[in-house]
């Protein structure tokens, strides 16, 4: 078993989707996956570390043809546990979709590979794979998790900035290093667009999928209904300002395959 299956066997990544700060990152995301699909109908989608088939559904259920990968079998049980007809599941991974054909999908989500590869060359893999199996200017929606968002939720609310320094976890000037040995690594907007000029796609839009929402949980499930409903239009309305996406938890980046690999 993998480090990243170990994980999942235990994080209850449905249950996630489920709560309020789950809400908001799925609604805003699928504001702009609607976006790039526009009025066109039975889209070619590829979903890479679907997870438990959250966005696979939902699009299939909307008339799409999904393929989901996903590396880890328990998720890959509780997509099967759906009976969703229109998504055809693969184990698989983000490094190599060769059982996959060149120039096949309208859109690839990569909603959760690029949390969990910790150098940059990896990152570029996953990106050159998703770019062969994409049709020539189609849409990659990528996300990341921000390294503000790791600094301030983990090193300081849970005081361990100063041994993350210690150990070289973070840099002097507060940028998470990740290692191989980690789960999880964490971006700026600088690595991002470093990753954009290195693999030839271009931006369409960024947007900070759920802004402040992962650090209000508790304020998030005290709000009446409607209170919430608002939080998410405001959270909608303001996803595309650049002074808010760096501290958001998560970031989708928008990207055109001009060309494929």
């Amino acid at each position: 078993m993998t480090k990243l299956e170990a994980y999942y066997n235990k994080f209850n990544e449905e249950h996630r989707l489920s709560t309020r700060h789950g809400q908001v990152e799925f609604f805003v995301t699928m504001h702009y996956i609607h976006q790039c699909i526009n009025e066109r109908k039975n889209l070619a989608v590829l979903d890479v570390g679907a997870g438990t088939g959250r966005y696979s559904v939902a699009l299939a259920q909307e008339g799409h043809m999904v393929t989901a990968v996903e590396p880890v079998e328990k998720n890959r049980r509780v997509i099967e546990s759906k009976h969703q007809k229109g998504v055809n599941i693969w184990p698989g991974n983000a490094l190599d979709l060769s059982f996959l054909p060149e120039s096949s999908f309208d859109i690839t989500l990569l909603f959760g590979p690029l949390y969990h590869l910790n150098s940059f060359e990896e990152r570029v893999c996953a990106f050159e794979q998703a770019k062969r199996v994409t049709k020539k200017n189609g849409f990659i929606l990528a996300a990341y998790i921000m390294n503000d968002y790791s600094i301030i939720e983990y090193c300081f609310k849970k005081n361990k900035i100063k041994e993350c320094l210690l150990s070289g976890a973070v840099t002097q000037n507060y940028a998470s290093v990740s290692s191989e040995n980690d789960l999880y690594s964490y971006l700026r907007l600088e690595d991002i667009n470093l990753l954009n000029e290195k693999t030839g796609l271009e931006r369409v839009k960024i947007f900070a999928s759920d802004g402040a929402a992962d650090y209000m949980r508790r304020e998030l499930n005290a709000m009446d209904q409607e209170t919430f409903e608002l939080f998410m239009d405001y959270q909608l309305k303001n996803s595309l300002r650049p002074e808010l996406l760096g501290a958001s938890s998560h970031t989708v980046d928008i990207l055109l395959n001009k060309k494929n690999a």
